[in-house]
């Protein structure tokens, strides 16, 4: 089965073993050549399964069974993620949203609350804002700028959007009893970023992410905000970071 799309300005097309992942990546089909091709293997499922299993374990869980189906969806967004270095763009787990055409990405340890806060921006601001995606956004870093796309790859919640809008801020989300939001350094941020920016194996695609991170910080206002997930919240994080 094979069918093209598009992700971050990039047209991919992917050969796959079962239809579920084309069902899954539906809203970005697109009519175009590719530059890229995915092909999943068997061999794609079978490391998909262990690298699932190894993370259960490191987290005290007991190993899930995943159906082969959706060990592709894993398996395209992950050879995805290997290569777009290469075409200067990085994949970042955070929740990003965008309000008036401007996005602000907010990225966190697990369970502090980005899906959370990203719920609050869409209760405060109404049709203004958008969830361009609410789990593992594309980042076009570019001598031009930053741009925040979406992707299929959206959390369990599946909120995202087919859109892209230029970055504003980035912010590291923490929990506290009262909201504040301050801004920080690229050395500041930079041990959350390395952790949470998706993290190619091949050397020169590592290099590339390193490099593009690096640009990242030197080009977008960073900050730190404690979030009590009050309603206000939202309202805070906006005024304070839209510039």
């Amino acid at each position: 089965m094979k069918d093209v799309y598009r992700f971050a300005d990039a047209v991919v097309a992917v050969e796959s073993l079962y239809p579920a992942v084309h069902d899954y990546c539906r809203a970005y089909r697109f009519d175009g050549a590719p530059e890229l091709t995915v092909r999943i293997t068997p061999a794609d499922l079978t490391a998909e399964r262990q690298k699932s299993a190894a993370e259960d374990r490191a987290e005290g869980r007991a190993v899930r069974d995943f159906a082969d189906d959706y060990l592709e969806i894993l398996a395209v967004y992950r050879k995805l993620a290997e290569w777009a270095p290469l075409r200067e763009t990085v994949l970042l787990h955070g929740s990003a949203v965008a309000v008036d055409g401007a996005a602000y990405l907010f990225t966190a340890k697990s369970g502090v609350g980005k899906s959370t806060h990203a719920a609050l921006w869409q209760a405060a601001f109404g049709s203004r804002a958008v969830i361009i995606n609410d789990d593992k956004p594309l980042l076009r870093i570019t001598q031009d700028g930053v741009t925040v796309f979406g992707t299929p790859w959206d959390g369990k919640h599946r909120r995202s959007a087919n859109c892209a809008a230029p970055l504003r801020a980035l912010c590291i989300l923490e929990r506290a009893a009262q909201t504040q939001v301050i801004p920080i350094s690229a050395s500041q941020a930079m041990p959350l970023l390395l952790q949470q920016i998706y993290r190619p194996a091949d050397p020169a695609a590592l290099a590339a992410t390193l490099r593009l991170l690096d640009r990242l910080t030197q080009t977008v206002p960073l900050y730190r905000m404690g979030c009590n997930m009050a309603p206000s919240a939202a309202v805070i994080a906006y005024e304070a970071m839209k510039g």
